[in-house]
């Protein structure tokens, strides 16, 4: 049965009920950013150079950044194992053009897992980070709590648009392939970005799952969204600009042509295969997304929203868990439905049915079921 669809005036607007702006934690000094899952609190530190988090379950999470101490991962790393007494294996690798070593621990009563990095620097001795994700051995079961903390760290504001340090190490993503996407638009990407963009988002939606039933649920959901367009963003980066520069997105002048941009990148993406993915997350990966011209809302409403920053126009996602549906936002004028976060009435964008931007189905209209994501 087809939608029935209604147009609602910029006069008349819905408004969240809970808007979310969630943010990674920051440090001033270093420059670096961490985003923990839901329920780390900080628990010691002197708020510069150590923190301490303890998590759920007993979970921990401690960073330090040492500064001209070590010349070298090498020595860092070989200084802190001999310090825990740590039995786990290391393996170096280059994140980004940075040094880095992730470590197994097992130390006393404790497994998890270690990353060490530099950080940026213009001294010739560079700062370094060492962050340790452990538990008792006895709760096994949260080794993906440890990975997605550790891969959540950006040494720089370069990596907040990159992949984590541990899924470039797990995957790297290897050499660069041309590809032809819909339209018959050139761009490339990395061989591969889709295996792992899709992997990192099925070991997210686990850990969301995990907050199902606790006051975390919508925080823990931004963090799940955020997470995927971090880890998505360079991966899809050069072709979510060629899509948008063949729109002329690079040449907007006024706020109406910004809509017209705006609905034909609604129009593009809304031809895509709507396809429901057969892991647990019913997530299709950016990569595949963009690239195959097939996805679900989720990808189809980030896509949307990464292609219209390339345009500099603010923009989002909504997502409601009792519809099952998400949708896009933006920032434009005229008519059109909107929902209403800090100050800003959203435009809404249906990326899934062929409708006009601005056209939301009336059985979705009920802003209590929604909740608005912004990346940028």
């Amino acid at each position: 049965m087809r939608r029935k669809y209604f147009l609602l005036l910029l006069i008349a607007f819905f408004a969240f009920v809970q808007p979310v702006f969630t943010e990674a934690m920051y440090s001033p000094t270093w420059g670096l950013y961490i985003d923990l899952p839901e329920g780390y609190d900080l628990v010691d530190g002197d708020g510069k150079d150590r923190f301490s988090f303890k998590g759920p379950e007993g979970l921990m999470f401690d960073l330090v950044v040492y500064n001209n101490r070590y010349d070298s991962i090498f020595s860092l790393v070989e200084d802190v194992n001999r310090r825990i007494n740590n039995q786990g294996n290391t393996d170096f690798f280059k994140y980004n053009g940075k040094q880095a070593a992730v470590l197994n621990l097992s130390f006393g009563e404790y497994i998890g897992w270690g990353l060490a990095v530099e950080l940026e620097s213009a001294s010739a001795i560079k700062p370094m980070l060492i962050a340790l994700s452990y538990c008792p051995a006895d709760k096994s079961d949260f080794e993906l709590f440890h990975i997605s903390a550790l891969d959540s760290i950006a040494p720089s504001s370069a990596e907040r648009k990159y992949p984590g340090p541990i899924t470039e190490y797990s995957v790297p993503r290897g050499r660069q392939l041309d590809v032809t996407l819909l339209n018959g638009i050139k761009t490339v990407i990395h061989e591969n970005d889709a295996e792992a963009a899709q992997e990192v988002i099925e070991r997210e939606y686990t850990i969301f799952l995990a907050y199902l039933n606790t006051p975390y649920l919508q925080q823990a959901s931004v963090r799940f969204y955020r997470f995927i367009y971090r880890d998505s963003y360079s991966r899809v980066n050069n072709a979510a600009t060629a899509i948008a520069q063949s729109f002329g997105g690079h040449l907007i002048k006024n706020d109406a042509e910004k809509r017209v941009f705006a609905q034909k990148v609604l129009s593009y993406i809304q031809n895509f295969e709507y396809v429901r993915h057969i892991t647990e997350s019913d997530f299709v990966n950016l990569t595949t997304a963009i690239t195959e011209n097939r996805g679900d809302c989720d990808s189809h409403s980030m896509l949307f929203a990464m292609i219209l920053a390339k345009a500099n126009i603010d923009s989002g996602i909504m997502i409601s868990y009792y519809h099952g549906h998400a949708m896009g936002l933006a920032d434009l004028q005229g008519e059109g439905a909107r929902f209403e976060s800090h100050g800003v009435k959203w435009l809404v964008a249906e990326t899934i049915e062929p409708v006009n931007i601005g056209l939301i189905a009336q059985n979705h209209s009920d802003p209590q079921y929604w909740f608005g994501i912004f990346f940028e």
